[in-house]
């Protein structure tokens, strides 16, 4: 792999916690080989197109590494529910696209949230979603989903990547039309399928956050290992299994 930049941000207020301050470590790296993103996922790195970061905040530790150990997974009455309700929708895994329709989701997706939860508007336009989401990687996957009663219409996008030993789900977005079936819990399911069939031994879902009710759902998929602490690419990863059924 090929380090263009290292940055350590500014302490800004959290996302997650408004009450505290967060920091990352972002490192914009090229030529980054499937092995080699496996070494930074197991020491709690995630990618975005070119740029591969994890938090460096100053006295906080509540962003923490969820791996979902498919082997042993049993999924929950309600996300088995989901799994069926959204059964119907067709599944199309490739590299990821840009296109407008996906342009289009990604807007409706993110007006839904400000109007839940209060997000920032953050428009997506072509190019950064070029960069960000759809950046050619040898591990870069994309999920569609298109409802064919609905005359085939794009309706979940879930964005991951695949290395030789594990699947690592990026994001995912999707038509507020069908939150109520919990496209997101399928989308999981699906990735922990997909690993069991091809024999990988883990899902890493990015990270939990208990104080954060959009990130504490991670934390349902059982059972799942923790990473502790930050280890540098010269320490062997510490992952301690949590979540036990």
């Amino acid at each position: 792999m090929r380090l263009v930049e290292r940055i350590i941000e500014k302490p800004r207020v959290c996302s997650y916690l408004p009450a505290a301050r967060a920091s990352l470590e972002v490192r914009v790296m090229l030529d980054v080989e499937p092995d080699e993103l496996d070494a930074l996922l197991e020491r709690g790195w995630r990618r975005f197109g070119p740029f591969y970061f994890r938090p460096a905040c100053a006295g906080c530790a509540e962003c923490v590494s969820l791996r979902v150990v498919t082997g042993a997974f049993a999924a929950s009455k309600s996300q088995r529910r989901a799994a069926r309700a959204c059964a119907r929708f067709r599944r199309v895994v490739g590299k990821p696209q840009v296109d407008d329709a996906r342009l289009e989701l990604y807007a409706k997706w993110h007006a839904g949230r400000e109007r839940t939860r209060g997000w920032e508007p953050n428009p997506q336009e072509r190019e950064r979603y070029s960069l960000e989401l759809a950046f050619p990687h040898p591990c870069a996957r994309e999920a569609a989903l298109y409802d064919d009663d609905a005359g085939g219409r794009l309706v979940g996008v879930g964005l991951f990547d695949e290395t030789p030993r594990a699947l690592s789900a990026a994001f995912f977005f999707y038509d507020p039309d069908y939150a109520r079936l919990s496209p997101g819990a399928a989308n999981v399911l699906s990735l922990v399928d997909d690993a069991r069939r091809t024999g990988l031994p883990h899902v890493y879902l990015g990270y939990r956050v208990e104080g954060c009710a959009s990130l504490r759902y991670k934390a349902s998929f059982r059972p799942h290992e923790l990473l502790a602490g930050r280890p540098s690419l010269a320490e062997a990863p510490a992952w301690k299994t949590s979540g036990s059924l």
